[in-house]
């Protein structure tokens, strides 16, 4: 019996009809790793343990280490508050949202292309070749060293053949991409754009596009976790498929 990293919350319309698409979560991805039962991001329950009163509850970070805002300095004390370098630094600018494959370079063009007429060939076996080895190997969230990744990735399928994780693959390539730490060793071309931009500012056209990897209620979770944390994929410049994680 494959063990199955759990699905995505599927929703049915007044007419019956099915609403999107069975998907895998992160955090049902880190329950299936601990043998435990599997849930989506919404469907996960919440212990209820009551805070002691005394300790303050410290909203999350913004996504991608977007400074925060820093504490307010009363009026009474703003003559003799120090002057603090950078304080009135404008935010980091968000990276530039990109959906021509054309700006591409080859190299990433090409893999990109590999992996996406991997996952339709419905064949699990197809992505071996792409994942590499050694130092070179794809990081595939959840699996190590001492695991085939691809009898990784089957198990972890909901159909326990491959097929439904190769899907959201095959998603996360198809939406748009951002060109992350360009010039730096940690360059990368990374999809889905959704991990690199507050997921409060998306435009609706851009929720539209989110809702074809997860629902609307783990879109609500991703919001108060900080950040999106389901699947996304990076190729480096050279054309290396560098990674396959879902997680902050």
């Amino acid at each position: 019996m494959p063990r199955s990293v759990g699905r995505m919350r599927l929703t049915t319309n007044p007419t019956g009809r099915r609403h999107g698409l069975a998907r895998l979560s992160l955090p049902a991805v880190a329950l299936a790793l601990l043998a435990a039962p599997a849930w989506a991001l919404s469907e996960i329950p919440e212990e209820n343990i009551e805070a002691p009163p005394e300790i303050i509850q410290v909203p999350l970070p913004p996504p991608l280490g977007l400074p925060s805002d820093s504490p307010s300095v009363g009026a009474e004390d703003a003559g003799d508050a120090p002057e603090i370098e950078g304080a009135d630094a404008p935010a980091q600018p968000l990276p530039e949202i990109y959906y021509d494959l054309e700006l591409l370079p080859e190299p990433v063009r090409r893999m990109r292309q590999l992996i996406v007429d991997a996952c339709r060939s419905g064949d699990i076996e197809a992505l071996r070749p792409l994942l590499g080895s050694g130092d070179s190997a794809t990081v595939i969230t959840g699996s190590g060293s001492e695991i085939d990744p691809i009898d990784f990735l089957s198990e972890i399928s909901g159909d326990g053949q491959g097929h439904e994780i190769m899907a959201i693959l095959l998603e996360v390539l198809e939406a748009g991409y951002v060109h992350l730490d360009p010039g730096e060793p940690a360059e990368i071309y990374l999809w889905p754009y959704f991990f690199a931009v507050p997921l409060e500012g998306l435009s609706a056209p851009q929720r539209v596009e989110l809702f074809k990897l997860v629902t609307a209620g783990d879109y609500e979770d991703m919001k108060s976790f900080g950040s999106y944390i389901f699947y996304r994929a990076g190729i480096t410049p050279e054309g290396r498929w560098a990674f396959f994680l879902a997680g902050h």
